[in-house]
């Protein structure tokens, strides 16, 4: 049965930069197969070394998300639409916050308390 995976820009260079292929399966695992052997290197990210899905990819079919749906066992039906995504993270930075050296300007009134205080 023929599935369309939709890939996204950085697993295109596997695939002669096409941003969606054809390939054969009846579950995730045998779609992800056939893509590897018709595009070799084109799920080593997609796959983690103990043969699930990596925790850093997001997989949907048909925009269901597998890992609510049985993860690679999956069941996939001609015409659908698989659609690997890299999981996109976000967060506080580690670099301290933008302090400026700069000394703040003073109002007149400002200026002048000052001035008062220090006679």
């Amino acid at each position: 049965m023929p599935v369309t995976v939709k890939l996204p820009t950085i697993l295109r260079k596997f695939t002669g930069d096409e941003a969606r292929v054809t390939v054969e399966g009846a579950t995730l695992e045998e779609v992800l197969k056939d893509l590897e052997s018709r595009y070799p290197g084109a799920t080593k990210n997609v796959l983690a070394e103990g043969g699930g899905l990596h925790r850093f990819i997001n997989v949907y079919v048909n925009d269901e998300d597998v890992r609510y749906l049985g993860s690679l066992e999956t069941a996939v039906a001609d015409g659908d639409v698989v659609s690997i995504l890299p999981a996109v993270g976000g967060g506080a930075s580690r670099r301290p916050p933008y302090r400026s050296t700069a000394r703040p300007s003073i109002s007149s009134d400002a200026a002048d308390r000052k001035r008062l205080m220090s006679l």
